[in-house]
């Protein structure tokens, strides 16, 4: 286990990328990846909809590091029916994961979101962004088991999404990519720029934890 203010040392080169359900359709040249997706393919799990979608194609690397940030470009320009999405996400298991990603919705308004899905149950955090915005820079940070979602226009401004915590996301974790399309539609997501940093996500300077003096 490494420390916080230790260099980060996970492999980011594509061979250490693995698929959760490839998919039928995509591109790999140098670190641009391109995902067709299929139709039907999605991620949720129970909350108010009351069904469990879990086949849409995820592209991960797996890490124990405990202090770290990831950090990928997305570009959705064809995105173009209603829920088409692509994201950064921590798929550990079927009903243990994290994304956030941009939604299409109509040609006026689409959501940008989080999904946190705990022992199998998702919630969904969202704001409404105008349709015209195309492409989205991601930030997951983590800190043991506590995670952060940030998002930036421009690669530079990040903005809180989410702070949350994953009960099986102490130990070893697999993180990435994800495109989808839950009803019947098929678009191309790009992710480029993808980075590893050191945990831009500091440590709380505020009230201290319980416990301590």
């Amino acid at each position: 286990m490494i420390q916080e203010d230790q260099s980060v040392t996970i492999d980011k080169s594509m061979d250490s990328f693995k698929w959760q359900r490839e998919p039928a359709e995509y591109k790999i040249d140098g670190d641009k990846i391109e995902i067709t997706t299929e139709p039907h393919t999605d991620l949720w799990q129970r909350t108010y909809y009351h069904f469990r979608n879990d086949n849409a194609p995820v592209l991960q690397m797996e890490t124990d590091e405990k202090y770290f940030s990831f950090i990928v470009k997305t570009d959705f320009s064809d995105s173009h029916h209603r829920f088409d999405q692509c994201g950064i996400v921590m798929y550990l298991d079927s009903e243990n994961w994290l994304k956030g990603s941009v939604e299409y919705e109509n040609e006026t308004f689409q959501h940008l979101g989080s999904v946190v899905t705990n022992n199998g149950y998702s919630d969904w955090a969202t704001t409404e962004i105008p349709a015209d915005v195309k492409v989205m820079w991601y930030r997951l940070s983590r800190r043991e088991d506590d995670y952060c979602i940030e998002c930036s226009r421009d690669d530079v401004h990040f903005s809180q999404m989410r702070v949350c915590h994953m009960w099986k996301g102490g130990g070893k974790i697999r993180l990435g990519i994800y495109a989808c399309s839950p009803e019947d539609s098929s678009f191309k997501a790009v992710f480029t720029d993808m980075q590893i940093t050191e945990c831009a996500w500091k440590a709380h300077d505020g009230q201290q934890p319980d416990g301590d003096s």
